[in-house]
């Protein structure tokens, strides 16, 4: 028999013992030895095996009787002896110094020993998806082993041939080609290095000893399917803990897991707070965690035996460049965080000095470079012994918890609306009642700053009126130009001072040249840490401003001479304080627009500043604590700009992670009914790129304000398609796990990027206009190094060419975008892969053309990425073979469910046809300032209960100049948005009795407790859910899928209906509608011409139009033509032009977009819970 001894180790392979040549040593247990249950078997198991064949031998003799009087005599030996009730307590002494810390198992054959805190564990699975081995590796961030003296290769500590390194996650073996041994190398640059032909080994061959998250079985072997049964049973949960009790104490057992405290769970954030002292209860102890464990982290992080080159900068500072061993650890160096760098060498005296980082590692180097703050007594003539700590700094924590503090106490902190919206009291819609009353500017835009477009335009309008409000901007929408637009108009219009914030430093720079454009007298305070780091705005920055200023000579020589001398007296030192204080006060007070991040409106140098606005851009980025800071600093209006359907902030402790403090405070304003205003116009991505982001994640809406045309770029590519600039490439390989332990990468899809890359370079794309993103850091690491040694290009092009995680691509774009998703396994799943805000991030960054590199057999097993493989199917760029012989792949998938959101507040925004509407002020709705709210407002709270959006029909909108007319069901209906039961025509209509009060179905909230999944789970029994993307698909409620599937047979039966009669004509309402009919888009449906909006009545029909639509260029060959005219039509559509006019910006061809049908989703629901089909956002 013949074995592939190098065999992936998904398939288990097994030493054949005539083929023991293969590998040196394997050939040590003797022959009886069982190698099919990976067991050792002991001298009395021997002695039983030779009983039993005895036993089989008289019965096949045809002797029983002794066999029956054997058994007997062996149960009569037996003692059976009662077990103690505690769990494993008598299991446990028994065992040997070398069982596994888990499951008990000691055969030494399967387990293995770590080499850092000298615990031994098996390579069995137990009930977790990994061997136990590699789960103790990876949550105790360990990486040596050694194997056990008695196994099958004896005593080895598993090390590089080569170099030696002893990481096992990027160890591996080669087998040589002529002689019979197998060789273990490391993943890089070991097994990379060409020399290993000289040697007569394969690189080629080179697989890693880890497979599917077990060691190979040639190495250690996994314990049989019943030593793993009678061992003990331990969960991943279990596990967690046992990992987290070893940190604190080693010596920890399974028995210390029962006491009490070990299961604390900080209390859950909540959607409603009954005061702010509830909300800083429930949020300090969060930021609490979060602060205990980035000390933890950072402080662990110290690093010995580096080596230091000395430079000196243009500002006549000492600089040190080291490079830093890769750690496992989580944390990311920053510009601007400080670090301490000692000597400890004997060549000089003991030395320390902190300073700030000013270089961090690139693609064009390694290197860290460290600003110190004195240079006295440095020891720049030595290049070793030293020794670097990470400084933890509480600063930012103290600031939000300061900010938690006077958020309880102080309540001129924040006005009383915004206190009272912020804890969740209120009605879901009393956000829209409350205007600021004054006049509005007649040009929305900004000098300097593009044109707004219409959605624009009314976000900024929307965000001026209100105390509160959030501004949604997808991506490519251009909301920092709309950021900037609303900052500008808010100083012209109210004077004052305007803080915007933001949660990176990057982002408010961003903005911060934007808001500059507009000529507004704009100061950028950062932190001090900073302030010799270069960026864009550093004209702008606070600390150069002062330099720069004519006025005080005193100020400018005392900084000269501190500049040159390194330090002034104690007197000179105070003086200049005092002057760089009053400075500082001087140009704050007298700033339009002040900029910094969220955590830096903490700093005391704003505290006397009077804020009459704070906008916070990027907001879905911070967590609430962290918007929290800018808060309370007094405003009377704040204006939140983020998109929820990208990805949220980023919380290192899981703890706290858990209990909620991931969720942002734009998240929580949207779950509790507040409506953000969702900006509808794409600018950045071909139009082909957008369709499915806008589908699946938008519900739609995106429009393209550029065209196909403009998204071309001219080059020999083979793209499958022409005129579809994407594709995604077929990739079997398999995933292997990073050298951190935590993260994945993949060589065959890393080979082919490059091919792709190289292909571009050569095709004459710059290298800057190449990005290349991966979920896993394990991957990105590896591409790097990959690009630069196996690269057939100059490696100076590949370190130009940005490679980056997904998550640190957003908010940003690149003319081509190459994607490689990592995961290629059998049974570990695919990750984070299946946050769908993560993919929405990753195909939302380019803006000519993107490539996704994966193995879509693995990737089809998810819901969202089987519809986007579909969807590329469907479009025949499913291809795979080499760059110049693409062929559209065979693969078949399942057919895509139906996506229920179940935890979608996508779904509901504000749009600019909403925005339309309340211009109409009709007389008795909410928007009518001169009187009340008219009588349905208890409709409100009925609707979202399994009831009828129907209520009195005297409600908001009751009795309003407004029809609506659309088929339903089995009949066409005059959707009466006044006049109640009146309102419809027809027989089984959905709407028959009462009509639906709108505003009301428009402005309340589905009352789903995005934090807490009972709240939620409870809120989903009782509600129709949109159908779109950011969602939970994990659970999709029957009831959904049965309700889309009995209205698309209902819209069946209905269009065979209209075939038969052949004479429908949706543009005539039924009796008693009072409002505009809706007629075909070419074809006038009514009797009369329809005058301008709210201001004259018409009976009877409407007149056709061409709606400013993304879906009106193809309406008219879509199976389902008729559109519903928009409330906006004719008082906001620029005259001469409209989107929809080039074919190129329809977006969803053959469906009716939703700014056809009112945009919002909260009317796509009839009486009965189903959802109208002109409002499906997906493609049946």
């Amino acid at each position: 028999m013949s074995v592939d001894t190098y065999a992936p180790s998904s398939a288990l392979s097994f030493l054949d013992m005539d083929d023991n040549e293969l590998l040196p040593g394997a050939d040590t247990q003797p022959t009886q030895y069982d190698y099919r249950d990976f067991t050792m078997p002991s001298t009395s198991q021997s002695q039983t095996q030779n009983d039993q064949l005895e036993i089989a031998q008289r019965c096949s003799a045809g002797d029983s009787h002794p066999r029956l009087a054997s058994i007997t005599n062996d149960l009569a030996d037996l003692q059976f002896e009662e077990e103690d009730d505690e769990p494993g307590s008598s299991y446990v002494k028994e065992l040997p110094p070398h069982a596994c810390k888990y499951c008990g198992i000691h055969d030494p054959a399967t387990v293995v020993m770590c080499n850092n805190c000298r615990k031994w564990f098996c390579n069995g699975r137990g009930s977790t998806s990994g061997s136990h081995i590699i789960n103790h590796l990876v949550r105790a961030k360990h990486r040596e082993v050694t194997l056990h003296g008695e196994g099958p290769l004896g005593e080895t500590i598993l090390e590089c041939y080569s170099c030696g390194v002893r990481n096992v996650f990027v160890l591996g073996f080669i087998p040589a080609k002529a002689d019979s041994v197998v060789v273990l190398l490391c993943r890089q640059p070991c097994a990379a290095q060409n020399s290993l032909k000289d040697m007569n080994w394969d690189q080629e061959q080179w697989k890693p000893l880890i497979a599917d998250r077990c060691f190979l079985a040639w190495l250690v072997k996994q314990p049989s399917e019943q030593g793993q049964l009678r061992a003990r049973q331990i969960s991943a949960a279990q596990i967690n803990k046992l990992e987290e009790l070893w940190k604190e104490n080693i010596e920890a057992t399974f028995q210390d897991l029962e006491k009490p405290g070990i299961d604390s769970e900080p209390a859950h954030v909540l959607l409603r707070y009954e005061d702010g002292y509830q909300y800083e209860k429930t949020f300090g102890p969060l930021v609490r965690l979060e602060a205990e464990y980035d000390q933890k982290l950072k402080e662990s992080a110290t690093q010995e035996n580096i080596e230091v080159r000395w430079d000196v900068g243009l500002n006549k500072k000492t600089i040190a460049y080291f490079t830093l061993a890769k750690t496992d650890s989580d944390m990311k160096l920053m510009h601007g965080d400080e670090l301490r760098l000692h000597y400890v060498g004997e060549l000089y005296n003991p030395w320390s000095e902190i300073g700030h980082v000013i270089k961090v590692p690139d693609n064009f180097g390694d290197d860290v470079g460290l600003e110190l703050k004195s240079s006295t007594n440095a020891p720049v003539k030595c290049t070793s012994n030293f020794t670097v700590d990470f400084i933890w700094k509480c600063t930012s924590f103290d600031r939000m918890t300061r900010a938690l503090c006077k958020f309880a106490i102080d309540r001129n902190s924040v006005s009383n609306f915004i206190y009272s919206r912020l804890l969740g009291h209120g009605r879901a819609d009393s956000n829209d009642e409350v205007l600021f009353r004054g006049p509005q500017p007649k040009l929305f835009s900004a000098p300097h700053l593009p044109d707004l477009n219409r959605s624009q335009v009314y976000a900024v309008k929307h965000a001026l009126q209100r105390p509160l409000s959030l501004i949604q901007g997808p991506p490519g929408t251009g909301k920092t130009v709309t950021s900037a637009t609303i900052v500008y108009q808010l100083v012209k219009l109210h004077g004052g001072t305007v803080l915007v914030c933001a949660p990176s430093n990057t982002a408010v720079d961003q903005l911060t040249e934007k808001i500059h454009r507009t000529n507004l007298k704009v100061v950028r305070v950062c932190a001090k840490s900073r302030e010799a780091i270069d960026s864009p705005v550093s004209f702008l920055a606070l600390h150069n401003q002062i330099r720069n200023m004519e006025t005080n000579s005193e100020l400018k020589k005392l900084q000269q001479l501190k500049d040159e001398t390194g330090e002034l007296s104690s007197a000179d030192e105070k003086r200049y304080r005092n002057l760089k204080r009053a400075a500082e006060n001087q140009l704050l007070e007298a700033a339009d627009v002040i900029c910094c991040t969220c955590v830096g409106a903490g700093d005391g140098r704003l505290s006397r500043v009077k804020f009459t606005s704070i906008l916070i851009d990027e907001s879905m980025q911070s967590t609430e604590p962290e918007c929290m800071v800018p808060v309370v600093l007094g405003a009377k209006q704040l204006i939140l700009v983020g998109d929820h359907c990208q990805l949220g902030p980023v919380v290192m402790c899981k703890k706290a992670a858990r209990a909620g403090l991931s969720q942002s405070l734009f998240e929580r304003l949207v779950v509790l009914g507040i409506r953000p205003f969702r900006l509808e116009v794409q600018y950045r991505m071909h139009p082909e790129l957008s369709q499915f982001p806008s589908n699946f994640f938008y519900e739609g809406s995106l429009q393209n304000g550029v065209c196909a045309e403009d998204r071309r770029l001219k080059l020999d590519f083979p793209w499958p398609q022409p005129e579809r600039p994407m594709f995604f490439l077929v990739t079997q390989g398999q995933e292997e796990i990073a050298g951190s332990g935590t993260s994945f990468l993949n060589r065959t899809e890393a080979a082919n990027v490059e091919k792709i890359t190289t292909r571009f370079l050569k095709a004459g794309i710059k290298p800057e206009q190449i990005g290349i993103i991966t979920p896993y850091e394990g991957q990105r690491a590896y591409l790097v190094q990959y690009m630069q040694y196996q690269g057939s290009l100059h490696s100076r092009l590949y370190q130009e060419i940005e490679i980056a995680s997904v998550d640190a691509f957003q908010g940003r774009e690149k003319d081509i975008i190459i994607m490689s998703c990592v995961r290629s396994n059998e049974r570990q799943g695919i990750g984070f892969l299946n946050d769908p805000r993560r993919l929405n991030v990753a195909l939302t960054r380019a803006k000519f053309g993107i490539i996704i590199v994966g193995n879509p057999k693995v990737l089809a097993k998810q819901q969202l990425w089987n519809h986007l493989l579909n969807f590329y199917k469907d479009r025949k760029v499913l291809v795979e073979g080499s760059l110049n012989n693409l062929k559209e792949s065979l693969i078949h998938f399942q057919k895509p469910k139906k996506l229920v959101n179940s935890m979608n507040i996508g779904a509901h925004f504000m749009s600019t046809i909403i925005a339309d509407a309340k211009e109409v002020m009709v007389p008795g709705s909410i928007y009518d300032r001169s009187g009340g709210y008219g009588q349905g407002r208890q409709m409100v709270g009925q609707s979202m209960n399994g009831g009828q959006y129907g209520g009195s029909g005297g409600g908001p909108y009751g009795n309003s100049p407004l029809g609506y007319g659309t088929p339903s069901s089995n009949s066409m209906v005059g959707f009466g948005l006044g006049n109640g039961g009146n309102g419809a025509a027809g027989g089984n209509n959905n709407f028959g009795g009462a009509g639906p009060s709108w505003a009301a179905a428009h402005l309340h909230h589905d009352s789903i407790g995005y934090i807490s999944n009972e709240h939620g789970a409870a809120a989903l029994g009782n509600m129709p859910v949109p159908v779109g993307m950011f969602m939970n698909m994990s659970n999709i409620p029957p009831r959904f899928y049965n309700q889309h599937q009995q209205a698309i047979m209902a819209v069946k039966q209905n269009r065979a209906i209209q075939q038969q009669t052949g004479n429908f004509s949706p543009g005539n309402s039924g009796p008693g509608v009072t409002g505009v009919g809706v007629g075909r888009s070419a074809t006038p449906g009514g009797n009369k011409k329809t005058n301008k909006l709210g201001k004259s009545r018409v009976t009877g029909g409407g007149t056709g139009g061409a709606p400013l639509t993304q879906g009106s260029s193809v309406c008219n060959a879509a199976p389902y033509s008729q559109h519903p005219m928009p409330l906006s039509l004719q008082m906001t559509q620029p005259s001469g032009f409209a989107l929809s006019q080039q074919p190129e910006l329809s977006q969803d061809f053959g469906q009716i977009s939703q700014m056809d049908g009112l945009l919002s989703q909260d009317v796509a629901f009839n009486a009965s819970g189903e959802r109208s089909l002109n409002q499906f956002s997906q493609p049946y």
